[in-house]
């Protein structure tokens, strides 16, 4: 019996040359930041670009934390973010947890119009009320504190739309074999519901995280007090300096970038494993 010969696979190879292609599109940039924060101001500047350290210059990430100013305002600012960040993320996981699980399990008159008005805020873009939240925030007196930079972010509409469409798949049984066994609604939500949506409860705290971790344009607009800016405000003050130095100033953004790395390795195999669990409860 004559063996035919195997047949080169073309689809499969070309998908592994577009993934290996967007992974290389993908970390370059982050290679580029390492490796310049450890370079001479002379070596990044210099064409074409060399992607190894001639000498590895560590007194940048000292510098960074210095400021270019001199007044160690770095740790101060890292503090303000990852306060902001984790208050929001913790809040708008339990405020759009909670609410979620009224819209997916409770049935009551004008719960899909609410819905839809949740929904609609999602289509107004910041850009668009930033200047009247602005004018809220100065007519209470919220402009440099924590209140300012955290209260507008409190509740999220893409959260609560995300925790309702996980929980809409949430079998109603085990709802009503706890409150024959007696449980009460905040009990059920506390410890049924609330424990099982771990996978979409880490990847609603990443995403709140990183997005007020990346937030620039609210805190230029509400803060002025260099103790009271953020990690970005400080990285774009930093890079406006006449006398930047580009390695300090890379070592500052490799600095800057820890907390969100740190909290991805943390909660990767929660939300990783999100999509199969979310795909089996609809099949």
């Amino acid at each position: 019996m004559e063996i035919q010969p195997r047949r080169f696979n073309w689809s499969g190879a070309l998908i592994w040359a577009v993934l290996i292609f967007t992974l290389i599109f993908t970390v370059m940039p982050l290679v580029f930041m390492i490796t310049s924060s450890l370079m001479e101001r002379n070596q990044i500047l210099r064409m074409p670009f060399s992607w190894i350290p001639e000498t590895f210059r560590y007194q940048n990430y000292m510098k960074a934390l210095e400021g270019n100013d001199g007044s160690w305002i770095f740790p101060r600012n890292i503090f303000n973010s990852l306060f902001v960040s984790i208050t929001v993320a913790i809040t708008t996981v339990l405020i759009a947890s909670i609410t979620g699980y009224g819209i997916a399990k409770f049935k009551f008159r004008g719960r899909n119009l609410v819905f839809m008005m949740i929904m609609a805020t999602m289509m107004i873009p910041f850009e668009a009320i930033m200047i009247p939240l602005y004018m809220v925030a100065t007519s209470l007196r919220m402009q440099d504190s924590y209140a300012g930079l955290i209260i507008p972010f409190l509740v999220s509409a893409f959260g609560v739309f995300q925790m309702r469409q996980y929980l809409t798949t949430f079998p109603t049984e085990y709802l009503d074999a706890s409150r024959v066994d007696g449980l009460g609604e905040f009990g059920i939500f506390w410890k049924i519901v609330f424990p099982n949506c771990t996978p979409v409860i880490a990847t609603l705290g990443i995403l709140s995280f990183r997005g007020q971790w990346d937030n620039l344009l609210w805190p230029l607009l509400v803060t002025q007090s260099e103790k009271m800016k953020t990690i970005p405000l400080y990285i774009s003050k930093f890079a406006e300096e006449k006398l930047t130095d580009e390695g300090a100033m890379m070592a500052a953004a490799v600095l800057a970038s820890l907390p969100m790395f740190m909290m991805f390795a943390a909660l990767s195999k929660y939300f990783i494993g999100g999509s199969a669990v979310y795909e089996s409860r609809k099949g």
